[in-house]
């Protein structure tokens, strides 16, 4: 394919991509935005086959096949409570493969000299360290929602010191890696850095509790958008870079959204520690409950001029959305308004209401 279809394509992706953000801001068009996401990336991945060497076509179609296999699978099997497990898996994976790519253009780059090489290192180091980080802690974050880990942090003494110093070592690792004298002498200040970041990542999720896991699962979005730009330079794709770009900032924006919501200190969060006590404002239960029958509801809805819905993690469990969407339709449709009420953390994803439950024990 020429170079220059190639960068039409790839930036016509890129639009439908932006054009998938924006119908994902709103419940009435995130049907839409789900579709053009979907089609921006068929594109952008028929595109990278068709410019790439056709050697290697039957490989990447083998592992296309494999890799959509093992989606089809996990998409049936899981639950949507358990949507934010899968979620923080899947970022697992783009931290991992931002690694192992990073590591095979590192020993690829020869040919590189000057200014172009040490760009080209940075671009490597940068994207192996975030990489590394996002891969441990999107592991250690499933391990959380899933319960094999308990939801209380684990809290080192001196943490926060401990991190500071990782991040110097990591400095002074990159001086190290720039100035080495060859490829080889260069792993050895890389794979270092590789382990540490691998630690490090783990260290700064273990170290959350469970109630700041919905924004951790979506800080490490973030963390795995940025790695994808990061990698989208190393292979000089533009299309990887932008969407990168766009994953890591509407992440980060998310995480404090949320951050916000929670009353929540958003350095407090990503630093970790803060999930261990209870967050200042926090709501207490207050009045009776009164149960209510079927038909006792149905009855206050016709009478009602406004109604607001709210979902919870009852209705998660019984998969109930498509009645709730019944209700709705018919409630307009005798000109009542209806509106939804959005929990502004749980609400962000469907599974994110299991999160409640663990974060009311959590704090």
């Amino acid at each position: 394919m020429p170079s220059g279809i190639s960068s039409i394509a790839y930036l016509g992706a890129s639009a439908l991509f932006i054009l998938s953000l924006s119908g994902l801001s709103h419940p009435a068009t995130a049907k839409r935005g789900n579709q053009l996401g979907i089609a921006g990336m068929v594109i952008a991945v028929l595109t990278t086959i068709l410019a790439g060497s056709p050697d290697g076509v039957p490989i990447i179609i083998g592992a296309m096949v494999l890799g959509a296999g093992a989606g089809a699978v996990l998409a049936r099997r899981v639950e949507m409570t358990q949507m934010p497990e899968l979620v923080a898996v899947l970022h697992s994976f783009v931290g991992l493969a931002a690694v192992l790519v990073g590591y095979a253009n590192y020993l690829d780059a020869h040919a590189l000299t000057g200014a172009e090489k040490a760009i080209h290192e940075i671009e490597t180091y940068l994207g192996i360290l975030i990489g590394a980080v996002t891969f441990t802690g999107s592991v250690i974050a499933f391990l959380k929602l899933r319960g094999t880990l308990g939801g209380k942090p684990t809290l080192l003494p001196g943490r926060h010191v401990l991190n500071a110093l990782t991040l110097v070592v990591c400095v002074v690792l990159a001086y190290r890696f720039l100035n080495a004298p060859s490829v080889a002498d260069g792993l050895v200040p890389l794979g270092m850095m590789t382990v540490i970041a691998l630690l490090l990542g783990a260290h700064l999720v273990a170290a959350i509790g469970g109630a700041d896991m919905p924004v951790v699962v979506s800080m490490l979005n973030s963390y795995s958008g940025w790695a994808a730009a990061a990698t989208g330079f190393m292979l000089g794709n533009d299309l990887l870079i932008i969407t990168g770009a766009l994953v890591g900032s509407s992440g980060a924006i998310l995480s404090y959204i949320m951050c916000k919501a929670m009353n929540r200190k958003f350095l407090s969060v990503i630093l970790g520690g803060f999930g261990a006590t209870q967050a200042k404002g926090a709501a207490t239960e207050q009045g009776d409950v009164l149960p209510v029958s079927s038909e006792e509801v149905s009855a206050l809805l016709k009478d009602a001029n406004e109604v607001i819905i709210v979902p919870g993690y009852g209705m998660a469990v019984a998969q109930a959305q498509g009645t709730i969407s019944e209700i709705a339709r018919r409630l307009r449709a005798q000109g009542i308004n209806v509106r939804f009420g959005i929990h502004p953390v749980a609400g962000r994803l469907p599974g994110h209401m299991n999160v409640l439950l663990p974060s009311a024990r959590a704090v």
